[in-house]
């Protein structure tokens, strides 16, 4: 998705935020939000996301980028997370929360073909709406949308 984002390599470091390298790394972008996700909910994803809020950032977590060994431990890590201020959505609501109203900057014409890229489910969905309005074949109650 960032082909010129830098790699940072770390070494041996199971929290992120421990590698002086990425930390430096995190603080240069001057962000005050983080979108995140791990190979494993309750130690790649938890200990960042944690970290991350500890430090004052506002952080989502992507519930559906990461998984880990049972049912169990993501509910309890999730439950973690979400008791420290972590937000816990998938990638739709993070998207949808970050741009409020599809009118905006960025909004429809800069979301939609993102949305198009790594979402294509919604997509399709956009673009047969998009076809429902051009061939005046709304469904009732649609005509608003």
């Amino acid at each position: 998705m960032y082909p010129s984002a830098p790699l940072i390599r770390r070494n041996g470091e199971v929290d992120a935020w421990d590698n002086a390298e990425f930390r430096d790394a995190v603080r240069a972008q001057n962000k005050s939000q983080i979108i995140l996700a791990g190979i494993t909910t309750d130690v790649c994803t938890e200990f960042l996301a944690l970290s991350l809020r500890a430090e004052g950032y506002t952080v989502f977590a992507n519930t559906e980028a990461s998984g880990t060994f049972t049912e169990k431990l993501a509910s309890d890590a999730n439950q973690r997370m979400k008791d420290a201020g972590v937000i816990l959505q998938g990638v739709f609501a993070i998207v949808m929360d970050l741009m409020r109203d599809w009118r905006s900057t960025p909004g429809s014409k800069e979301v939609l073909p993102w949305l198009d890229r790594y979402l294509p489910a919604y997509g399709y969905v956009a673009r047969a709406h998009g076809a429902a309005v051009l061939n005046g074949t709304l469904a009732p109650g649609e005509e608003g949308l």
